[in-house]
C-alpha cells in the first residue's frame, strides 16, 4: 500500500457513543485518504454530524442495541458485499469496555479488509491484526483515541481532542430570542433519566427561579415533554432533528440532561452540562467530555455498576432524590461560567462530510 490508506471506523452503538468516537475519527481522517464510518441506525443521526467522515454506512447489527435485530443471512451478506466494494485498507473497531469487537472483526475479514485493530480482552485468533488493551478507567472518548494512536493515527495540529460536530444551524426561530436553559427529560434507557413527575418539578423550579426553560425530546417523547413543559416552559419535543438540536443546545446557557446522547451533543457544541448521572454505568467513563459540567446523582447507590435499563430500586432514588436546590445551584454556576467564557468557546467544526449512504445492512 502506498500513500494514505482508505480507513473504515466501526461504532455500532447509540448516538451518544457515536459522538464520543468523534475525536478518534478525526485522528483517523487526518491520516487517511478516505474515512468511512459503519454505524447502527441509532447512531446514524450523530454520524452524519461528525467532521472527517466521508461516508456513512448503516447496519443494524444483531449483537448490539437495546432491541437487537434478528440474525439475517441476507443482510449480513449484503453488508459484507458493501464493505468489500469499499476497498478499505484498514479498519478500527470501537467498542465499550464491556463489549467484544470480534463479531465485527469477523465480518471485516470476510469482506477482505486486510488489517483490523480493536480493544479486545477476548482471544481474537486471526481476526485482529492489532489487539489493543484498554487502559483502566479511561473515558470512552479517550479509550477510542488511545486505539487510534496505537494504530498510527494522530490528531492534527491544533485539534485539542474535544467532541465536535459540524456547524450547528441558527435555531432562534424555534427557541425565540434571549437566554435559556435546556431541560432534556428523556432517555432511551429509563434508568438514566428522572422519572416524569421529578422532571416536571425540576422544570417548574427552574422557571420559578427566573430561567427561561426549553424542553427538548425525540418524536416519541412528545407526551413527556408536553407534561414537563406545562404552561411555563417552551416545548420543542419532536420538533428538532439531531442537527437542529445541536443548534438549540449551542445557544443554551446550560443543559440539564441525563446520561444520554443529548448530553454528549451539548458537550460537542461547548454547552455546559448539568449531568443527571445514574450510576448504573460509571460516570468516569461516560460523563460529559471536555466541557464544564456538574455530575448530580448518588454515585454510590445500590444500582451502581449494574447496567440496569430500568431502576431496580423503588423510587429511583439515585436521581429522583436530587433536590431542586442542587439543580438550581449547578445551573447557576455553569451558566455564570458560560457567560464569562462564551467568547472562548471551542469553534464549531467545519462540515467534513462528502458522501453518505444508508448501507445494505438496513
Amino acid at each position: 500500500m502506498t500513500g494514505r490508506p482508505r480507513t473504515l471506523v466501526v461504532r455500532l452503538d447509540s448516538a451518544g457513543d457515536t459522538l464520543l468516537a468523534g475525536p478518534a475519527i478525526r485522528a483517523v481522517a487526518a491520516g487517511s485518504s478516505h474515512t468511512a464510518l459503519l454505524c447502527g441506525p441509532l447512531g446514524e443521526p450523530a454520524a452524519r454530524l461528525l467532521p472527517g467522515v466521508d461516508r456513512v454506512i448503516v447496519h443494524d447489527a444483531p449483537w448490539v442495541g437495546l432491541r437487537p435485530a434478528p440474525v439475517s443471512r441476507a443482510r449480513t451478506d449484503a453488508l459484507i458485499d458493501t464493505l468489500a466494494a469499499g476497498r478499505f485498507d484498514r479498519a478500527l473497531v470501537l467498542v465499550s469496555y464491556h463489549q467484544s469487537p470480534l463479531p465485527a472483526a469477523l465480518l471485516l475479514k470476510l469482506a477482505q479488509v486486510p488489517w483490523t485493530a480493536a480493544d479486545s480482552e477476548d482471544y481474537p485468533g486471526s481476526l485482529l491484526d492489532l489487539r489493543h488493551h484498554r487502559a483502566p478507567h479511561r473515558h470512552e472518548a479517550e479509550a477510542a483515541l488511545d486505539l487510534a494512536r496505537a494504530a498510527g493515527y494522530a490528531l492534527p495540529a491544533g485539534d485539542d481532542g474535544a467532541l465536535r460536530v459540524r456547524t450547528p444551524p441558527d435555531t432562534s426561530h424555534l427557541t425565540g430570542p434571549g437566554p435559556y436553559v435546556v431541560l432534556h427529560p428523556g432517555a432511551a434507557v429509563p434508568a438514566r433519566a428522572w422519572s416524569a413527575p421529578r422532571a416536571v418539578r425540576a422544570a417548574a423550579a427552574l422557571a420559578a427561579a427566573g430561567h427561561r426553560v426549553v424542553v427538548t425530546g425525540a418524536p416519541g417523547e412528545k407526551e413527556l415533554t408536553a407534561q414537563v413543559a406545562g404552561d411555563h416552559s417552551l416545548d420543542l419535543g419532536g420538533r428538532t432533528d439531531a442537527h437542529q438540536l445541536a443548534g438549540v443546545l449551542a445557544q443554551a446557557r446550560a443543559a440539564v440532561v441525563g446520561n444520554t446522547g443529548p448530553a454528549h451533543l451539548a458537550a460537542a457544541v461547548g454547552t455546559p452540562v448539568v449531568s443527571l448521572f445514574a450510576p448504573v454505568v460509571p460516570a468516569e467513563l461516560w460523563a460529559p467530555y471536555r466541557v464544564p459540567h456538574v455530575v448530580l446523582g448518588d454515585q454510590g447507590a445500590p444500582c451502581a455498576g449494574t447496567r440496569a435499563r430500568r431502576c431496580p430500586v423503588p423510587g429511583h432514588p439515585c436521581l429522583d432524590a436530587v433536590p431542586d436546590t442542587e439543580v438550581l445551584a449547578a445551573v447557576a454556576s455553569l451558566a455564570d461560567r458560560a457567560r464569562r467564557l462564551r467568547p472562548g468557546r471551542p469553534p464549531a467544526a467545519p462540515d467534513g462530510r462528502r458522501d453518505t449512504e444508508r448501507g445494505a445492512g438496513v
